[in-house]
């Protein structure tokens, strides 16, 4: 007689640990009990909460909610790229921005991380050739967030954006893993033509807040960016580029700057 197959239950400890913390925010704060389950405990996976958070945020009287969940879902199922991405974006926030004590609250509150995940539909809407549907993921996510990433830009995992007001990455960024960029960071083009125009950011890099890097140029591994500078030129890996323009001013001082999140330069 043969052995009878034995079912091991799926264990997600990242889901679970973000349904205690809910669990013990209820607890703390009965007035927050709705807004916590609808936007968590009422979910059985983290991805089901993200496809909430997601068509709750965008939907308008031109788009419903319903409409939107449905293409949450179905991103989120032919997709399980973007789940593993947002994982990775979640811990990310987790582990380098200090105001960030819980994996719940990325999710439920954090406007870089909520924004994030919506341009990652988008940008899955565009590359199923649905491009009016993901512009307007694209102009619902500015609206709502702030924030305003074309759908045709190309973003790693492990990326914090931290505060997240008033970024703009355009149509042929690229952004790589593990990035951290705070408030007001442009990643803009140099003209109208339409090709290549975009910066191309490595694997790594800490961009500060305000600072603007134009044209296609590349930024390389694990350098620094300070903040209010104006890059115009290459940045070799592992340096620090400050000042209007931007000049090398020394090494990035660390081997993962967007980790260590230090944007100190040295006397």
């Amino acid at each position: 007689m043969a052995e009878p197959q034995v079912r091991i239950a799926t264990v997600d400890p990242v889901w679970e640990r973000i349904c205690t913390e809910a669990r013990a925010a209820v607890q703390n704060e009965p007035l927050l009990g709705s807004l916590i389950h609808a936007g968590l405990l009422h979910h059985p996976t983290f991805e089901r909460a993200l496809s909430f958070r997601f068509s709750l945020k965008l939907a308008s009287n031109e788009m419903s909610e319903q409409i939107l969940r449905e293409i949450a879902d179905d991103a989120y199922a032919q997709a399980p790229y973007l789940i593993a991405a947002a994982r990775a974006d979640l811990v990310a926030v987790y582990e380098r921005d200090a105001a960030c004590h819980r994996l719940m609250q990325p999710l439920l509150f954090f406007k870089g991380f909520q924004a994030l995940q919506s341009y990652r539909i988008a940008h899955w809407l565009w590359s199923e050739g649905r491009k009016d549907m993901a512009y307007y993921v694209q102009m619902r996510t500015s609206e709502m967030f702030g924030v305003d990433i074309h759908p045709a830009a190309r973003i790693g995992q492990g990326v914090m954006i931290d505060h997240a007001h008033s970024i703009v990455i355009g149509e042929t960024a690229v952004v790589g893993d593990n990035v951290s960029m705070l408030h007001s960071v442009t990643l803009g083009g140099t003209g109208k033509e339409e090709e290549d125009r975009h910066p191309k950011i490595g694997n790594g890099v800490l961009i500060g807040a305000g600072a603007k890097v134009l044209g296609n140029i590349r930024v390389g591994d694990n350098s620094r960016i300070a903040a209010g500078s104006v890059v115009l030129n290459e940045v070799p890996p592992c340096k620090t580029v400050a000042g209007v323009p931007a000049r090398i001013v020394g090494d990035a001082g660390c081997s993962q700057p967007s980790v260590s999140m230090d944007h100190l330069l040295e006397k």
